[in-house]
This record gives structure tokens, C-alpha cells and sequence, in this order.
């Protein structure tokens, strides 16, 4: 069982004001001097969602990565496809309680697509969806399944990323004196914005600290896998649950190899004004992507430099299936020459501050080193994410 050692709901609210009801997201220009201000008082609205949320968190560990996909969903063959997935979601809303089920099948909205957040479920009590703890073991095995269907399932990417920072929040749980966020894998969150069918328009939406995976559908087709949020703390790999985790070093590694390979020169030309503490398009900051392009442009590079930022993008879109992460990876190549890449900080992605981004007519990439907020270890850790910009929320305006 994973405890946390402190409940001080005093400390949690002002974190729930500072964090999630309020900008935490500042441009690049007013990050140099700016501090973030005293939080805004609490809506009685927001007080009470605050409070029931808490009434629901949990302290125990899930144990995603080990639980079995039960036998119920060969029912639902293995050709992959949304087919598929449609199958595993029903049989998992069939089994589940009438209270769990009010949790996990929402109407679809934009407002409430775009609740999503970085921040600990005890922190962010908007989040929409049915905590995974909340499910019994046979049912997470069919999250499990659904999750396998819409993922990735190459090594440290996709699903594998999501069992990884499951691990992350139960190994903070077990070290964390801060204050009752919610740090355990018990309170992670699946949600169906919309009814999952072959026709219309939903959402399969996944998240908790440090993720977000929303998948957008229409008519049987994924129209959108974005936005796309990784984090994780720690950052250096550490045991948990069987396991030793570290799901976002090779983000950090592909993008450092690649800024290593420009020229000094194009180094000079890919270096951003200004200093950026965090990446600037996250949780409820949708249009802050600028509308004007900084750095270097993809054009002015080789074919190896080429070939070296085509892996680093793939890291990203490879968290999706195979059969659609492909499509959306040559839709970025056929968009390169119109694509620019930037950075702020050092090459090597290491330090406190570094930054770097990939910019083109669809694609939004951003990676930021931070320092440690949740473990009390010196170093830092990253916030990153992956949009796109004819297709993010499905291309939803409403």
C-alpha cells in the first residue's frame, strides 16, 4: 500500500487556487522578473467540486503494469482498429457500477475536453473521468486492453509511458511530506467525452499527473491525438512496482543529439530571445502557440540533421498507434520545409531552463527542464508537450 504522509488541506487549497484557477502558464517575455501572484478567491462552485474530489482520492497503487487483461475481451477479436476499441469500452461500461459509470461517460464539450492539467489530481479537481482505483482489478484489466488499442506500445512510449508515470506517482507517494495531492497511481482518470460509436463525435480522454492522452474521434476515424502532455519526477531512472522507469529520457536524448548536430552558426540562428521555465502551450493555455515562428529554419538543414529531428518528433507521435502515428508523421515531413526549430539554454537538454521546440504549419513540440517540485530531490524534470494545430481536439471548435 502507498501512503502519503501529510493531509494538510490548507496547503492543498492554496495550491488548487495558485495552480488550477489561475494562469500558471507565463509567456517567455514576462518569465525573467515575474512571480506568480496571490491566488484569486474560490468559487463556492469550486469549493465544493474540491471538496467531493477529495472525498474520492485515494493512497493505494494499481499496479497497471502488472494486472491481467482479463479473458472477457477476446470477445472482442485482435484486428486493430477503432472496431475494436469501440468493443473493449462497451464491455467495460457494461460492468461497471451506475455510480462509475456517471463518472466515466460524459457528454462531449470542448470546456470540458479541454480539462486537462499537469497537476495532481488533488490539485486539478476539474478533471474529468473515473479514478483507475476506483475500478475493481478486472475492470482495470480492461482499461488496460483499451488503453493497449489506442497507444503505442513500443518500449518507453504510449502505453508504456503510461505505466511508467503511474510508477512515478507511486514512488512521490511513498517520499512525498508536501501536502494531500493525490500522489498514487489510485488517482489517474479515464474518461468517454461523447459515446463511443462508429459514429458521430467523442473522445477517449486519459490523464492524471504529468499526462494527458485525448484521442478525438469521428465516424470511426481518429481526426485527433492532441494535445499530447508528458512530464515526470524524477527524472533519472528509479525502481518502482517492479520496474525501473524513465519514459522521458529518450524525448531529452533524440532532441539533444539533434541541436549537438547543427552548426555553430545555425545554432546561433536556432536560439530563442529570452528564458523559458516552462513550455508555454499547456494545460488551459490553447492559444498560446505565437502566430509568428522563431529559429532556424528545417530548410538549412542536412539530411542527416533532417533525419536526427524526424526521430526526436517521433518520440511524440509514436505515443499514439501505429497505424495513425504514421500518418501523422508524414504529414510533418511533407511539412518540413515550412518548419522551424528553436531552443533557449544548452544543447545538451540538462539543465534548469533548457528549452526547445518544433514549429511548423500542423506541428507544436515543446520540452522544458524545470526544477523539482514533487520529491524534494535537487536536479530537475520536464513538462512537454505535443499539439497539433489543424487537429487539436479533433479540429473541435465547440
Amino acid at each position: 500500500m502507498i501512503k502519503n504522509k501529510h493531509s494538510n488541506l490548507f496547503k492543498l487549497v492554496a495550491l488548487t487556487l495558485t495552480s488550477a484557477f489561475a494562469s500558471t502558464q507565463l509567456n517567455a517575455e514576462s518569465q525573467h522578473d515575474e512571480q506568480h501572484k496571490g491566488p484569486p478567491k474560490l468559487s463556492a462552485k469550486d469549493a465544493a467540486l474540491s471538496k467531493i474530489i477529495q472525498g474520492r482520492l485515494g493512497d493505494t497503487s494499481t499496479l497497471m503494469g502488472t494486472i491481467a487483461i482479463p479473458a472477457s475481451v477476446d470477445t472482442c477479436g485482435d484486428d486493430p482498429g477503432v472496431t475494436r476499441l469501440l468493443c473493449l469500452i462497451d464491455l467495460l461500461k457494461s460492468g461497471v457500477s451506475d455510480e462509475n459509470l456517471a463518472h466515466m461517460q460524459l457528454d462531449y464539450s470542448l470546456e470540458q475536453a479541454k480539462n486537462w492539467s499537469n497537476l495532481p489530481a488533488g490539485a486539478f479537481p476539474a478533471r474529468p473521468g473515473v479514478f483507475l482505483g476506483e475500478l475493481k482489478v478486472e475492470q482495470r484489466g480492461v482499461v488496460k486492453a483499451i488503453l493497449m488499442e489506442a497507444a503505442g506500445l513500443k518500449d518507453n512510449e504510449g502505453f508504456d509511458e503510461m505505466i511508467q508515470t503511474l510508477n512515478a506517482d507511486d514512488y512521490i507517494g511513498t517520499i512525498s511530506d508536501d501536502y494531500k495531492a493525490g500522489y498514487s497511481s489510485f488517482n489517474s482518470k479515464l474518461a468517454f467525452l461523447g459515446t463511443p460509436a462508429k459514429t458521430g463525435t467523442w473522445q477517449l480522454y486519459y490523464g492524471g499527473h504529468h499526462f494527458a492522452f485525448s484521442n478525438t474521434y469521428s465516424d470511426g476515424k481518429l481526426i485527433g491525438a492532441t494535445p499530447s502532455f508528458r512530464g515526470i519526477e524524477p527524472f533519472h531512472p528509479f525502481d518502482m512496482n517492479g520496474k525501473t522507469n524513465a519514459p522521458l529520457l529518450q524525448e531529452r536524448d533524440t532532441f539533444a543529439a539533434f541541436l549537438k548536430s547543427l552548426t555553430p552558426a545555425q545554432q546561433k540562428a536556432a536560439t530563442l530571445d529570452g528564458t523559458y521555465r516552462d513550455i508555454i502551450a499547456g494545460p488551459q493555455a490553447d492559444d498560446a502557440i505565437p502566430t509568428e515562428q522563431e529559429g532556424l529554419s528545417v530548410s538549412k538543414l542536412n539530411n542527416t540533421q533532417k533525419a536526427l529531428l524526424m526521430k526526436a518528433i517521433a518520440t511524440y507521435v509514436e505515443d499514439i498507434n501505429a497505424t495513425d502515428a504514421k500518418k501523422y508523421m508524414n504529414k510533418y515531413a511533407s511539412e518540413m520545409a515550412d518548419t522551424v526549430i528553436g531552443f533557449s539554454g544548452t544543447t545538451a537538454l540538462n539543465s534548469e531552463d533548457d528549452y526547445v521546440r518544433v514549429d511548423g504549419p500542423s506541428i507544436w513540440i515543446e520540452f522544458s527542464l524545470q526544477s523539482n517540485k514533487s520529491t524534494n530531490e535537487e536536479g530537475n524534470h520536464p513538462h512537454s508537450v505535443w499539439r497539433d494545430k489543424t487537429d487539436d481536439y479533433g479540429g473541435q471548435t465547440q
